[in-house]
């Protein structure tokens, strides 16, 4: 059986190395939010990677499951995500601009789906609703008529405030990660528990 005290360091510096994985991120986050031409252009090239080994692995998958079923379709899947992750890395531009037009229009179908659902339906939520969905027709409206210009930072704004929300939430977990094993700790090497009433405590509440 491992020793606590040996467990315990292990699980607090595994929770160290979590909150230093969130602050890279956090600064990484910063940095995209002030150079957000950058973001956008790293963010394509990273989507294309994703792309090009996603469908490298599933067609060497598909090649490994020949004579299935669904060989053929393996096979089809994996080549057009190899084609998207070429054409992605070689024009990010281009492809930038494609996206930003697409997240454009989901602003503006999502927000009008919203104020209209909002106005016929009128539930309990009507005013967030309402609110959410005027925010979405704002957003997507004002994507839509600096585009392509927009293309240049609404991708990277966008990559830069996931990195930024996922960093703070990985410091979250390693502080509070690392708070929880000492506590756990001093608890094993004092031998009580915080809610354990002591001995005199106890024999007072027999008498």
């Amino acid at each position: 059986m491992a020793d606590p005290a040996t467990e315990g360091r292990r699980l607090s510096r595994s929770f160290g190395w979590l909150t230093l994985l969130g602050s890279l991120l956090v600064v990484a986050g910063l940095v995209g939010l002030v150079y957000t031409g950058v973001a956008t252009l790293t963010s394509m090239i990273l989507f294309g990677w994703l792309l090009l080994i996603g469908g490298l692995v599933g067609l060497l998958h598909a090649i490994d499951s020949r004579g299935s079923d669904f060989f053929w379709l393996g096979v089809v899947v994996a080549a057009l995500n190899i084609a998207a992750g070429i054409v992605v890395i070689r024009h990010p531009h281009g492809t930038a601009e494609a996206l930003t037009m697409f997240a454009a229009l989901l602003f503006l179908t999502g927000g009008v789906f919203r104020l209209v659902g909002s106005v016929v339906v009128r539930g309990p939520q009507f005013g967030w609703t309402l609110l959410q969905g005027a925010f979405g027709l704002l957003l997507g409206l004002l994507v839509l008529f600096d585009w392509p210009h927009s293309s240049l930072y609404v991708l990277g704004l966008f990559f830069s405030l996931a990195l930024l929300f996922d960093g703070l939430g990985l410091i979250a977990m390693g502080v509070g990660g690392r708070r929880i094993v000492s506590m756990v700790s001093e608890q094993s090497v004092t031998g009580e528990l915080p809610d354990q009433p002591r001995g005199d405590e106890q024999k007072r509440s027999k008498g």
